[in-house]
C-alpha cells in the first residue's frame, strides 16, 4: 500500500503544480487584458473629445446656415403672399398653384429645422 499511496501523493503534488501554473498563466493573460482596455478606454476617450472640438464649429456653422436658409424661406412665402394677392386682383382666378408652393417652401424649411435639431440632440449626448 505505501507504493500506492506514493503514487497519488505524487500524483496530487503534480495536480496542484500543473493548476498552479495555469492560474499563474490565466491570472497573466487578465492583466494584459486589462491593461489593453485601460488604453483603449483613453483611446476612446481622446477620440470622442477630439470629435466633440472638431464637431462644435461644424454644427454652429450649420446653425447659422440653417437660420439663413429659414429667413430665406420665410421671405420667399411672404413674396409669394404678394404674388398671389397681384394675381387674384389682376387675373381674378383661382390661387391653388401658389398656395402650394408656398406650402412646398414652408414643409421644406421646417424639414430642414426638424433635421438640424435631431443632429444637434444626437451630438449634445
Amino acid at each position: 500500500m505505501e507504493t500506492s499511496q506514493i503514487l497519488l501523493n505524487n500524483g496530487l503534488t503534480f495536480l496542484a503544480v500543473a493548476t498552479g501554473i495555469m492560474l499563474v498563466v490565466v491570472g497573466g493573460f487578465l492583466i494584459k487584458l486589462i491593461i489593453d482596455l485601460s488604453k483603449l478606454a483613453q483611446n476612446v476617450d481622446e477620440t470622442t473629445t477630439v470629435v466633440r472640438n472638431e464637431l462644435r464649429p461644424t454644427l454652429r456653422e450649420l446653425n447659422e446656415s440653417l437660420h439663413t436658409v429659414n429667413d430665406f424661406m420665410k421671405s420667399t412665402d411672404k413674396g409669394i403672399d404678394k404674388m398671389r394677392d397681384t394675381v387674384e386682383n389682376v387675373f381674378g382666378f383661382s390661387t391653388a398653384t401658389l398656395s402650394k408652393l408656398k406650402f412646398f417652401s414652408g414643409s421644406l424649411a421646417k424639414g430642414l429645422t426638424k433635421g438640424f435639431s435631431t443632429v444637434l440632440k444626437m451630438f449634445s449626448k
